[in-house]
């Protein structure tokens, strides 16, 4: 087989179905393409939250490569829903704790954890377990709920979003990773990524009132995230975010990878059965060279536990 067909064929099993991976769990654990271009994706399947996370980070270099002695941190997970962890709702909470741990034993004098949550934001935080886990862990858990902690900034390279209020941790932090669960919505087709980053600022209302998709993309000029974290353990396929019924609930035991929010979310899609053609933000941000939509030019690495 030629390079070329190689990397087709190895793309076209990252297609994920409703069961995961088309791949035969037979198959040697992992696999990966070797490629000249900069973005690599890890995704890693059939395991626990916390032991993907271990291995995915491995290849990368460890989280020693993003966080530095004295650096200070802020992990952003999807909080938005007052819902319990069965629901997949939120990030799970497992996950959150590990980046955190992680974090920290990699040298930061600080790590926070916060998002602009949907419903009450102590709800919120209890009922998803992150509060817990993450405080366990050593972060410091704060709130989103209020303007004050937010700070006015200017985006003059977006079309839209010329100036907004961003979380004010996001301005004093060294470091930002972005730590999205996997669901449909009802507005984007897609949350993960890029439009998990609208939990950092105060109205997202303007969002949804002067083009969501291109107010998600707008952001990224402003800033993109250090390292993405997409959990795709429990995966809401439909009827996302709010009137997700159980049988729309799958259990994938998947997770996501990668500098490149594009890619990320580029294949996120597949995980909930759509492409990336169906979610503008994607092909927005790929136009603006924000990352790659390509996953033949990514640098993909599959891993099962």
């Amino acid at each position: 087989m030629d390079r070329r067909n190689f990397i087709r064929t190895l793309c076209s099993s990252l297609s994920l179905t409703a069961m995961g991976w088309s791949m035969d769990k037979d198959k040697e654990s992992e696999e990966s393409t070797k490629s000249t271009y900069n973005s690599k994706l890890v995704a890693v399947r059939n395991g626990e939250p916390v032991e993907m996370f271990k291995k995915g980070i491995k290849e990368f270099g460890g989280m020693e490569n993003y966080v530095s002695k004295g650096q200070t941190v802020v992990v952003k997970p999807n909080i938005a829903w007052a819902r319990d962890v069965e629901t997949g709702a939120d990030t799970n909470p497992a996950l959150v704790g590990e980046i955190v741990r992680q974090c920290l034993d990699a040298g930061a004098s600080k790590v926070y954890v916060f998002d602009h949550t949907c419903n009450n934001w102590k709800e919120c935080y209890n009922m998803s377990g992150i509060r817990a886990t993450a405080t366990e862990a050593g972060a410091e858990v704060v709130s989103g709920d209020s303007e004050k902690y937010f700070k006015q900034v200017k985006i003059p390279e977006a079309k839209v979003l010329k100036e907004t209020k961003v979380h004010q941790l996001l301005l004093e932090s060294d470091v930002l990773i972005n730590v999205p669960v996997i669901k449909h919505h009802g507005s984007t087709n897609l949350t993960c990524g890029m439009k998990n980053l609208m939990g950092v600022v105060w109205d997202r209302g303007f969002y949804h009132r002067n083009g969501l998709h291109q107010c998600i993309t707008d952001f990224c000029h402003f800033r993109k995230p250090d390292l993405n974290i997409a959990d795709g353990y429990r995966v809401t396929v439909a009827h996302g975010p709010q009137r997700a019924r159980p049988e729309d609930i799958k259990l994938k035991k998947m997770q996501l990878i990668s500098e490149d929010i594009v890619a990320l979310d580029t294949a996120a899609t597949q995980i909930i059965g759509y492409k990336p053609e169906d979610v503008a933000h994607i092909k927005y941000a790929y136009n603006n060279n924000f990352g790659e939509m390509d996953l033949s030019k990514v640098n993909v690495k599959k891993i099962v536990v």
